[in-house]
């Protein structure tokens, strides 16, 4: 059984590209100031770092990250950390790896840091990669220093958290959000080991001033890394619900209680929404007079069926599949 919805049409680049918010210039505009201000304060404390520590989403790991941030900042080791692994479908794990190797990435870890997975190896990979390089500027200190940078909504607070909580035993440093745009500003110095003692700089999330493809944009939207009225809570669901057709993943059909699979994403929202309470009255106006109807709330149906995609009860989920089947090492 293999379906799809009208979504195969963004797939294809042929639908949706004109009204796609999030083409070309306009990825700026979501999230003013964050572009350009914050990749300048990056470079301009990046003399004071030993490394990179480059965080993004387990389920897009080939798509969606910034370029600039190896053009700007790539003389300092690198550290990729592919988070939220709890939420993605990692039976590819293997052709990842690879895939990352071809782009000069060697140093990758995926990580949870809900869970505190393979939370512990990136210390010793940073200090490791540190001891056996080039460090800049450091004088007589012995501290080591990393830069968290990365795209909105990946994990880069709860990262430097997690840390916290595995070496420190202490709470949170950092603020967390479930939406982009929580950090504002390269912060000053947060502790998160004391042996040896290193240090990390947490920094806001910067897009690519350009996405490369509509289904790019959409990957990006779905892992929540912009906003999600910026492309439309309903264009989403259409786009998650094509994907997981495709990729014949049907725990929607369970979770909802749906009679079976469909490819219809206005039909999969009106059960939603029926089975959810989520009706609205609106008054009709007919020949005899007003009647009031019951019509289901779509776009609160859209939000539930993105916040149950992302919270993981329709199961883990490889966005980027497509992707690790062809011969390009990543989408441009």
């Amino acid at each position: 059984m293999r379906l799809a919805s009208r979504a195969l049409w963004a797939a294809a680049g042929v639908a949706w590209r004109e009204s796609f918010p999030l083409g070309g210039r306009d990825v700026a505009r979501w999230f003013p100031g964050h572009m350009a201000k914050g990749l300048k304060k990056m470079q301009s404390s990046l003399k004071l770092v030993d490394c990179i520590i480059e965080v993004h989403d387990a389920r897009i790991p080939l798509s969606g990250r910034n370029p600039l941030f190896q053009e700007t900042l790539g003389l300092k080791p690198h550290v990729l950390v592919l988070n939220k692994m709890d939420l993605a479908d990692l039976k590819e794990q293997q052709k990842i790896i690879q895939h990352l190797e071809g782009e000069g990435l060697k140093h990758v870890v995926f990580t949870s840091c809900v869970r505190d997975e393979n939370v512990k190896q990136i210390i010793p990979m940073v200090t490791g990669l540190v001891g056996s390089s080039r460090r800049y500027h450091r004088g007589e200190s012995l501290e080591f220093c990393a830069m968290v940078v990365g795209i909105p909504n990946v994990g880069k607070s709860s990262l430097i958290n997690a840390l916290r909580r595995q070496h420190l035993r202490k709470g949170k440093a950092t603020r967390v959000g479930g939406e982009p745009g929580i950090t504002r500003a390269v912060m000053s110095k947060i502790q998160v080991c004391e042996r040896p003692p290193l240090f990390l700089l947490d920094t806001p999330g910067v897009l690519a001033p350009r996405i490369g493809s509509v289904e790019m944009g959409l990957k990006l939207a779905l892992c929540g890394t912009v906003l999600d009225h910026l492309v439309g809570e309903e264009t989403l669901a259409d786009y998650l619900l094509y994907t997981l057709n495709r990729h014949q993943l049907f725990g929607y059909v369970q979770h909802y209680g749906l009679g079976g699979a469909c490819d219809d994403i206005t039909s999969v929202l009106k059960q939603v929404a029926v089975r959810l309470g989520k009706t609205q009255k609106v008054k009709v106006l007919t020949g005899t007079g007003d009647v009031n109807v019951i019509q289901p709330n779509y776009p609160a149906a859209a939000r539930d069926f993105l916040r149950t995609f992302r919270s993981g009860l329709l199961g883990p989920v490889m966005l980027d599949r497509g992707v690790l089947q062809s011969p390009l090492v990543a989408e441009p």
